[in-house]
């Protein structure tokens, strides 16, 4: 590429463009003075050719791309700007203090070294002889510990700090980054390093700290859920991460305010996670704040992310339960039995016998609830040996039931018997509720001569809904010791999606051991297949206690999230239960009119009060079902209390109140590893280099030896500009307009 400059015009081509210019111009020049050799007319032919050789002349001079270049020279000295990191993951103790560098520390914090470095007064060579200016600035303060929310959202933003320097600062030498590269908010810094390239500005980053974690234990999160029944187990998920080098038997500690408490030994494996959860019996109604801890390990160095609070509200149960069923064999019989004596639960029964007709006596209903506003008040449906067909279950009734647990949140049990009624289920939206698949060539099921065991998977081990001891370890060996069971139900295998909790220990197939126990989710509903009908004889030598505990846990796990706000007229449920700023809320609602049908036309509104008092509102869509469904999002910004009020109409009846606590991590945290390879990207980017603070004598003599900045050069691209083609369309029309007065066509 040749470049060329008339004065402050910069023009660049390559070799053949220049060739097909020149004789371009010589063959315009050449056919010009033979029009006019040729014209009668020889001085207005001239004037014309003229005219033509300048627009030739000017398009081609467009095509060497001219650019108008102004150099401004700064009236100001080089400048060499220093940038520290400030931010609280710099108070990680892991910095080396090198010989270089005074103190009696070995270990200090990497806040601590970047005092010291400063300490030194390094720049110091650079403003001998007054050749360069030195700035320097801090970024990432964290807030005062006081302000408690706005040092949760508190990050570092090393790319913003960057451009600020960029944005006011000039003529710049050179930068001089200190700090530990660990970023987590806004862009990458790599942005603004590049920045920086384009501008032949060399960044050069001085590393403080470890690029190895710190010997830790860290109570990484706790997952509990919003809210439990009052004496009644929720477990508690949560999280550990172990960067010591050894194994550690610890216990992990759950304690009231009251002081109640409750301990679980666990080992964490060496630089590992370790997930875990722990049962908590509830005892009060109302919100109560709990600790979750595990006690300091030799050797560890950070003591201040061991423990955690949380908020946990109890409630009064009252759940509503419907169990359809048509023989009423021993499962049902006991089932009807846990139900009807547990002080929490409100069952109603259909029996459908197919030759006595229909059931009677206490909990026994009739008829099946035709109408939405009567089936929607049941938290969970337990269907049995049930199908559809005459004197059992119409396709509308099932229908309502798959409907029921899409849209309100309800459950449904499926308990199969050896009638195979439910095969006929499949004609109905019910088929698409089963989390399993069914063998169609034996619909009366499975027996078996001998009593066979069930058994639990890892992830039956860790559900609520399995927890028939106190702790994990009785649980275990209570359903080690379980009766087992006679028949199954012809399970082939369990569906995409769904979780298996429970398996046939003696039989399998292609697919592996067959299912017994599995659940899924079905719309904003739950689903529970149990695939034996004999429950009942777990009370063998033990009586109610195992049978009754798990039918209860199964109607209070379905029912759940539909408790989670329930008034008189809406029902409101929301996820995920414990959000963080940044996170999206998904709201689920349905309301109801005054007769209990649900709402058709109606919107619902949604007030929502932030921890700092900020009123918004917004309104949640309608979904186009016949449930009165409604359900709409919004975004946690802040940490803390979220005052949730939804409003069907101004009846003060049809609304309802929830509180959703908003816990956040703080964004900053100290032991993390220093981010080297951050610092080592941004300073090849821009030509720089990364040292420690061993190297700072050569880092200064290798900044002082830069050149100085480069003057500022400004470039107009006139082949760009707007002026550019209407002089060629104006030079064109006067030509075209010569050509007519001078009556050439």
């Amino acid at each position: 590429m040749n470049h060329f400059n008339l004065g402050p015009l910069h023009f660049q081509a390559s070799t053949s463009v220049l060739v097909l210019i020149v004789f371009v111009l010589i063959l315009t020049t050449c056919l010009g003075v033979i029009a006019i050799q040729r014209s009668a007319r020889r001085k207005q032919t001239s004037a014309l050719e003229v005219t033509r050789l300048f627009c030739v002349t000017y398009l081609c001079a467009m095509l060497l791309g001219p650019e108008w270049r102004t150099t401004i020279h700064s009236d100001l000295k080089p400048e060499i700007a220093i940038l520290w990191d400030d931010s609280l993951s710099m108070t990680t103790e892991d910095a080396i203090r090198p010989e270089n560098i005074a103190g009696n520390e070995s270990i200090l914090t990497r806040s601590a070294l970047v005092q010291r470095i400063l300490d030194t007064e390094f720049w110091k060579t650079f403003e001998k002889q007054d050749r360069n200016r030195v700035t320097k600035s801090s970024f990432g303060t964290p807030p005062p510990p006081e302000n408690t929310n706005e040092r949760i959202i508190a990050g570092t933003d090393i790319n913003s700090a960057l451009s600020r320097i960029l944005e006011t600062e000039r003529n710049l030498r050179a930068t001089i980054f200190i700090g530990d590269g660990d970023w987590n908010t806004g862009k990458t810094p790599i942005a603004s390093a590049q920045e920086f390239a384009l501008k032949k500005i060399p960044i050069y980053t001085l590393a403080t700290g470890s690029k190895q974690y710190l010997e830790d234990l860290e109570l990484e999160s706790v997952n509990a859920p919003a809210y439990g029944i009052v004496d009644e187990n929720v477990q508690i998920p949560f999280t550990i991460k172990s960067t010591l080098p050894r194994d550690v038997r610890t216990q992990v500690r759950v304690r009231s305010e009251s002081g109640k408490e409750r301990t679980k030994s666990i080992t964490i494996r060496a630089n590992s996670t370790h997930y875990d959860s722990i049962l908590w019996k509830i005892s009060e109604v109302g919100a109560a704040t709990l600790t979750i801890s595990i006690p300091v390990a030799n050797g560890e160095l950070l003591e201040d992310n061991n423990a955690r609070d949380f908020v946990m509200n109890g409630k009064p149960e009252s759940i509503r339960a419907l169990v359809i069923e048509t023989l009423p064999r021993w499962e049902y019989r006991f089932i009807r039995n846990a139900l009807s004596r547990d002080p929490g639960v409100s069952v109603d029964c259909l029996l459908l016998h197919p030759s006595l007709g229909k059931g009677d006596g206490p909990d026994y209903i009739q008829e099946f609830p035709e109408k939405r506003e009567d089936l929607q008040k049941y938290d969970v449906v337990f269907l049995g040996d049930v199908g559809i067909g005459e004197n059992q279950l119409s396709l509308e009734q099932a229908n309502l039931i798959a409907g029921l647990v899409k849209n309100q949140a309800s459950g449904v049990v499926f308990i199969p018997g050896p009638q195979g009624n439910q095969f006929t289920l499949k004609e109905s939206q019910l088929a698409d509720l089963m989390p399993v698949q069914l063998d169609e060539t034996q619909k009366q099921g499975l027996s078996e001569s001998l009593e066979t065991p069930m058994r639990l998977t890892p992830e039956g081990e860790k559900s609520l809904l399995t927890m028939l001891g106190d702790d994990e370890s009785q649980n275990e060996a209570i359903w080690r010791g379980l009766p087992g069971f006679y028949w199954q139900a012809p399970v082939m295998k369990a569906k995409a999606g769904s979780t298996v909790l429970a398996v046939n220990d003696s039989r399998r197939n292609e697919a592996g051991r067959l299912p017994i126990l599995v659940t899924s989710r079905a719309g904003s509903g739950k689903v529970l297949y149990m695939a034996i009908d004999s429950a009942w004889r777990w009370r063998r030598g033990v009586e109610d206690l195992y049978h009754y505990r798990f039918w209860g846990q199964v109607a209070r796990w379905m029912s759940y999230q539909r408790n989670m706000a329930a008034g008189e007229r809406v029902r409101l449920f929301y996820s995920p239960e414990r959000p963080k700023p940044g996170d999206f809320v998904s709201l689920t609602a349905n309301a109801f009119d005054k007769s209990g049908a649900p709402l058709q036309d109606e919107s619902l509104k949604v007030t929502l009060k932030a921890p700092d008092g900020t009123l918004s509102q917004i309104e949640l869509n309608k979904e186009e079902t016949a449930w009165g469904s409604y359900s709409g999002k919004f975004r946690i910004i802040q940490p803390g209390e979220w005052g949730v009020r939804a409003l069907a109409s101004d009846d003060p009846t049809a609304s309802i109140e929830a509180k959703i606590i908003a816990q956040s991590d703080p964004i900053e945290k100290t032991g993390q590893p220093a981010r080297f390879e951050v610092l080592e990207e941004m300073s090849k980017i821009t030509r720089g280099r990364l040292v420690t603070a061993a190297s700072l004598e050569e880092l200064v003599q290798e900044i002082d030896a830069l050149p100085e900045p480069q003057p500022l050069i400004t470039s107009v691209k006139i082949w760009a500009h707007w002026l550019s083609p209407t002089i060629l369309v104006i030079l064109l029309s006067i030509f075209w307009v010569g050509r007519k007065l001078n009556g050439t066509f």
